[in-house]
């Protein structure tokens, strides 16, 4: 019996034992020899003798010898091409202001925003008057105007610049059934009818500039704009120019106090009475004229040619221009002048048209920097790209001396402080 217990004692202890090292085992469990990992060779491509000729990237110049020691420096990494430009942000620019140049900026905006999906640009043409008077009100982002701003305009108006956007040509129109284009017509003459000296259409003055034509015995039905107009400035400056007693008793404005006459709104409204209503006389912007294929005068000019309003005579009288000395965008304009230019082919009723902005576009409520690009990426567009639609509507294309004022000029516009991108 001893042994028996004495056996039983043995295989607990040995079971114990087993027990132990089975713990131990489980919870450290064996782990493989551990093998060193061997050190890589050096890759080849490192290494590896220069190439004859490494591939250049789009941009890299070439070299002019081999380089020496290709390990001694990390090799650059090829130069990406440019990005292309991220799309501008989408702005909407709103201007207002003469119907003098508005067939052309209406042909701008559409030729400009049809490539630019993210331009907007409006234009109201209320008359030279009206935008001057929004952008004083700061309504609009820039003003059109044939007149340059007055001295109390520009007070009204702070650091305003002038742009010129277009030179453009005012037409002597009439309707007289069975005479056609072409009747002659001196600055003295349409002043007396716009004076009311002049009342009939067979009037001794009318009939001997045109002696073979036969001019009925009707009332002239004398048409000038009814608002505050740029076209009006430079038509009554031209008429200034012309009788001494139109310069002292009505003189050069843009809404005078005219003697006679019926108004109409625009350049559109007064070409749209005289089209409608025999034996009357207006002046309309050359665009309208001919896009309505209306009858104009032949007035003569300095040089005493009759000479008919024509892009050709516009931008013979326009070239004066490239060799006058001009202002600064930010100087004041009200000098500038080229009525009765030189030249015998000039049509002496011509003038500059202005877009005006001011300097600091900040001042303008709900301006922004995007909409700031935007406009002024717009006036860019006008005095250069813009200028290939001046030909085809009848207005002179701008002279390069007044593109290079421009540039300088759009340069200088700035958001809070910074100047903008122009392209």
């Amino acid at each position: 019996m001893k042994s028996t217990y004495i056996i039983l004692g043995i295989v607990s202890i040995a079971i114990i034992i087993g027990s132990a090292f089975a713990y131990v085992y489980l919870a450290n469990p064996a782990q493989p020899p551990s093998t060193p990992t061997p050190t890589p060779a050096p890759t080849a491509a490192p290494t590896a003798a220069p190439t004859d000729s490494p591939t250049a990237s789009a941009t890299a110049k070439p070299t002019n010898k081999p380089t020496t020691n290709p390990t001694s420096a990390p090799t650059a990494a090829p130069t990406a091409s440019p990005s292309p430009s991220p799309t501008p942000q989408p702005a909407t620019i709103n201007g207002a202001g003469a119907s003098f140049p508005y067939p052309l900026i209406n042909a701008m905006i559409n030729s400009y925003t049809a490539t630019r999906p993210w331009a907007t640009v409006n234009y109201q043409s209320i008359g030279s008057g009206g935008g001057i008077s929004a952008l004083a009100q700061k309504t609009v982002d820039f003003a059109g105007s044939d007149a340059p701003l007055t001295t109390s305009e520009a007070n009204n108006i702070p650091n305003a610049l002038h742009i010129p956007e277009t030179i453009g040509a005012v037409t002597v129109t009439y309707n007289l059934p069975g005479i056609p284009t072409g009747l002659k017509l001196t600055g003295q003459v349409i002043a007396d009818i716009y004076l009311g000296t002049i009342t009939k259409w067979n009037d001794s003055a009318i009939q001997a500039l045109n002696p073979t034509t036969n001019l009925p015995n009707q009332n002239i039905i004398v048409v000038h704009r009814a608002e505050s107009s740029g076209t009006s400035f430079v038509f009554t400056g031209f008429l200034s120019a012309s009788s001494s007693t139109w310069a002292s008793t009505v003189g050069q404005a843009k809404n005078p106090a005219w003697p006679v006459g019926v108004g109409a709104n625009n350049n559109a409204g007064v070409a749209g009475t005289v089209e409608g209503n025999a034996y009357t006389i207006g002046y309309v912007e050359l665009a309208y004229t001919v896009e309505n294929n209306m009858k104009v005068a032949a007035i003569q000019n300095p040089a005493g040619n009759f000479v008919m309003p024509t892009l050709a005579t516009t931008t013979a009288a326009a070239q004066s221009v490239a060799s006058a000395g001009l202002p600064a965008g930010n100087a004041s304009w009200t000098s500038v002048n080229i009525l009765n230019a030189p030249g015998a082919n000039s049509y002496p009723i011509v003038s500059f048209s202005y877009i005006i902005v001011y300097k600091e576009l900040n001042v303008i409520p709900g301006m922004t920097q995007a909409k700031a690009v935007g406009l002024v990426q717009w006036l860019w567009y006008m005095v250069h790209d813009g200028q290939n639609l001046a030909s085809g509507l009848s207005y002179a294309p701008l002279p390069s001396n007044v593109v290079t004022l421009n540039e300088a000029t759009i340069q200088s516009i700035t958001f809070n402080g910074q100047t903008l991108p122009t392209t």
